[in-house]
């Protein structure tokens, strides 16, 4: 989970002119939107109990924005998919400290691995 906002119910406080900018439609999630975070979250519950084991921390994931990977540990990605179903935006958080490239994968991957784990159980 996120830290509480210090600021939340304050009606002076200033990130709240930031909040408009982010969401400038200021549309709700859509229910195709809403079906898509809902099977991300169910693959992701799967993806990390057959990986963290395996020595998997989480995700990387390319970002649009910066042009840079971002590791996302399993919980901190959780908690920020949660957050987006809830309240329809991510706050910002803390990026992975000094994280191992080698112990993310990618969603392709986790699929894949997924994929391959099923095909496995069903040839038996």
């Amino acid at each position: 989970m996120l830290p509480p906002d210090p600021f939340a119910d304050d009606p002076n406080d200033p990130a709240r002119e930031f909040a408009a900018l982010d969401d400038p439609a200021g549309e709700p999630m859509g229910p195709d939107e809403r079906s898509e975070l809902l099977a991300d979250l169910s693959d992701l519950t799967v993806y990390q109990a057959l990986l963290e084991p395996r020595g998997v921390r989480g995700i990387v994931v390319d970002c649009g924005e910066c042009d840079q990977p971002h590791y996302h540990d399993w919980h901190l990605l959780r908690a920020s998919l949660e957050q987006l179903l809830n309240d329809g935006q991510m706050r910002p958080h803390e990026p992975a400290f000094d994280p191992d490239p080698a112990l993310y994968v990618t969603w392709d991957y986790c699929r894949g691995f997924a994929d391959g784990i099923t095909a496995t159980e069903n040839a038996h």
